[in-house]
């Protein structure tokens, strides 16, 4: 298929994706860079058209501090016109993107950028009943019969913190596989860390960044929470956390390098709020699709289900936000995935690893897709527009 058509199809796929959530009750914000005013407005999504809410918040971070607001937004009336969906969605691909005409950002702000590691216990005791087997699928055999005789046959009813879990603890040591992984997978406190700046978020359409030094990597496909300053859930989106498997894999100490590099986090195209047609129920129940698309041809396809989940996404929230630690512009906070891309590509046993021009799709049926381009982070476009700048143009637009 031509370049051109299948951007079209990109295009139309997630305007009709978009108009299908409106339709049902679903409210969707974000963030839309306005060239008339030089800076970016929060904006809302209504009978397909994108209408600037900066008269009533002037960041989306302020918007989510509002008590009720979905009620405040089903009832806005008289919101100033952006443009439609169509032509928002579509200039937002950085292949055709006209930096005269507005275009799509991540959906947040100044929020804090937090993410949730290893949080999917069934499917990091599988990695680590076939790292101890060696690939001998009588020994796996032999060691899932072991685990099962203290657990179970079903691994995802294993509750981190739990006594179940300490027994499963002192059984992996005693076979010399226990890691610092493991426990923040089935230990009592979760693996929260910082992935990327606030306002350093790239948007639906754009490209993602790899360190150029690495030679392993993959997309992290996932649900990401937008939580305000008193730790209310307020809505959803999607997210790529762009991991650096090598990088990581060398060391936990450089989980700051594996992880937050320009363009490696990406988040979007909105958020959706929670009213009576969503809620957080929606998100524990939903699947999350990925799929990569190659220039060389290869194509991946991958799915994480949040109902496989070991750690609630309230419990995540707690412990990343409370009388601890408190974030007075609020968070995005990413729940982590189950999916870890192993088919080969290239040569055999090798895995996956991205190449640049990949495209990656993540999508859920409650929420819109979000699509980026693969490029090494040192080509994309630089981050240059931070917390001073949208201070500076917001107090020149009188809206502070």
């Amino acid at each position: 298929m031509h370049a051109q058509d299948t951007l079209k199809n990109i295009v139309t796929g997630v305007t009709t994706e978009i108009a299908n959530l409106t339709t049902d009750g679903a409210l969707l914000i974000g963030r839309a860079w306005l060239p008339a005013v030089n800076g970016p407005s929060p904006v809302m999504v209504k009978n397909n058209n994108v209408y600037d809410l900066s008269h009533i918040a002037a960041t989306t971070s302020c918007l989510l501090e509002i008590d009720d607001l979905a009620s405040i937004l089903e009832k806005a009336v008289d919101l100033p016109l952006i443009g439609d969906l169509d032509a928002l969605i579509s200039n937002s691909l950085y292949q055709q993107q006209d930096k005269k005409a507005p275009y799509l950002l991540a959906p947040c702000d100044l929020q804090a950028v937090k993410a949730s590691g290893v949080t999917f216990v069934a499917s990091m005791l599988e990695r680590v009943i076939e790292e101890r087997a060696a690939g001998d699928l009588n020994q796996a055999a032999f060691f899932r019969s072991e685990l099962n005789e203290i657990i179970g046959d079903d691994l995802s009813k294993i509750h981190p913190g739990s006594a179940e879990a300490q027994q499963i603890k002192r059984v992996l040591q005693e076979k010399n596989v226990w890691s610092q992984y493991l426990e923040v997978g089935i230990g009592p406190d979760a693996e929260i860390f910082s992935k990327a700046q606030p306002m350093s978020s790239v948007g639906f359409g754009s490209q993602v960044g790899l360190h150029p030094s690495s030679n392993w990597n993959n997309p992290e496909p996932e649900i990401v929470l937008a939580v305000n300053s008193t730790g209310k859930i307020v809505g959803a989106s999607l997210g790529n956390d762009v991991n650096l498997r090598d990088i990581e894999g060398r060391s936990a100490l450089l989980l700051g390098k594996a992880k937050d590099n320009n363009g490696s986090c990406s988040i979007g195209p909105f958020i959706r709020i929670f009213n009576n047609s969503f809620s957080i129920d929606d998100i524990k129940q939903t699947d999350i699709h990925l799929n990569i698309q190659g220039e060389d041809g290869f194509e991946l396809d991958g799915i994480s289900s949040m109902s496989k989940i070991s750690r609630s996404p309230e419990s995540l929230v707690a412990q990343t936000i409370g009388p601890n630690h408190q974030y007075p512009d609020g968070l995005m906070l990413f729940l982590g995935t189950m999916f870890a891309p192993a088919k080969d590509r290239g040569e055999a046993g090798k895995g996956f690893t991205h190449h640049l021009g990949d495209q990656v799709s993540v999508s859920s049926k409650c929420l819109p897709s979000l699509i980026n381009w693969v490029n090494h982070s040192d080509k994309i476009p630089t981050w240059d527009f931070g917390t001073w700048q949208l201070m500076k143009n917001l107090a020149q637009r009188k809206l502070l």
